[in-house]
């Protein structure tokens, strides 16, 4: 999708940074000392439980909700010190904030005119967001996919450099969901900042480069999408071996955790493919497998952000 919007990101690396950031309700840390920093020429994902922070977050980084302490800064300043803001921060908060009685032109008309952006960019984002054929149908009539392709349309309305999106699939069809990956990868690869936050981890393990990962209100991982993977105890290799029991002894001195199915099929973890296929040459197993069975973001997830879960269910007792 190169050149889409006609220019590239001008602000770079740190675009968005948050610093010492706190912010309680009721006495209640909603944010706790949260410090990170977000880069240009990427897809963040901002992830996080539920009650985690990360909507409090990015209303303080759009001046909606006063910090406590610390700060927030988009491209170095605070953004109520930005002098055009809906040409330098898109966002996508709220789906359902344009007035139900006026037109998806009327709209993003109004915007465009009180923000000094040229109207044919109006044009523009309707055929971006596929609303083109639906520009003069009120609002109020919307569903709820609709409604979230013109929050869409809004956030790129001033052909921002950055972009924050708070859960962009929510009410979208398969096709809508796949249209927004392709946007949010496309504006990235254009040198723009695209920090988005979702609780599908499937879609996101899909579009984010890099990953903040908050709980409670405060910081746990901040990695590329890569390495937080690669740090699940769910990652193992899987190897099938006639000379099985000789191998799980080999594997063990080498320092790896192994464990056995019905089948005698063992599943490795503490050591990667290469120390495997190493320990079977070392006592001479013959391998008739040797796979890696890599963890999911959803598995790394979980297994990284268990103990800072607020509201947790129960299966309910069978029969």
């Amino acid at each position: 999708m190169s050149n889409t919007f006609g220019k590239e990101s001008s602000m770079g690396a740190g675009a968005l940074e948050v610093r010492e950031l706190t912010k309680s309700y009721g006495g209640k840390a909603a944010v706790d000392g949260l410090s990170f920093k977000v880069g240009a020429g990427r897809v963040t994902g901002f992830l996080g439980p539920n009650g985690a922070g990360k909507t409090t977050t990015m209303r303080m980084l759009l001046g909606l909700v006063a910090p406590d302490a610390g700060h927030a800064w988009v491209g170095g300043r605070p953004y109520s010190h930005l002098r055009h803001p809906m040409r330098e921060v898109g966002a996508v908060l709220d789906d359902r904030a344009a007035h139900p009685g006026r037109t998806a032109r009327g709209h993003l008309w109004a915007l465009a005119s009180s923000n000094r952006i040229p109207r044919r960019r109006v044009g523009e984002v309707l055929e971006i967001t596929g609303l083109a054929g639906v520009a003069h149908k009120r609002v109020g009539g919307f569903s709820l996919g609709m409604s979230q392709r013109l929050a869409v349309a809004v956030a790129l309305l001033g052909d921002p450099g950055v972009l924050m999106l708070d859960e962009p699939v929510n009410g979208l069809d398969p096709e809508g969901v796949r249209w927004i990956r392709d946007l949010m990868k496309g504006l990235a690869a254009e040198g723009r900042t695209v920090f988005v936050s979702s609780h599908l981890m499937s879609e996101m393990e899909m579009t984010a480069d890099h990953l903040v990962v908050v709980g409670r209100g405060r910081l746990i991982a901040d990695v590329s999408m890569r390495e937080f993977i690669a740090r699940s105890s769910r990652n193992a290799v899987k190897v099938r071996s006639p000379q099985a029991a000789r191998l799980v002894g080999e594997l063990r001195r080498a320092g790896g955790h192994v464990t056995a199915d019905d089948e005698g099929t063992l599943l490795v973890t503490g050591l990667d493919s290469e120390r495997v296929a190493e320990a079977a040459a070392g006592c001479g197993a013959l391998l008739h497998e040797l796979s890696v069975q890599r963890a999911s973001l959803e598995e790394a997830f979980m297994e990284l952000t268990g103990q800072s879960v607020d509201y947790r269910g129960t299966m309910p007792p069978p029969g």
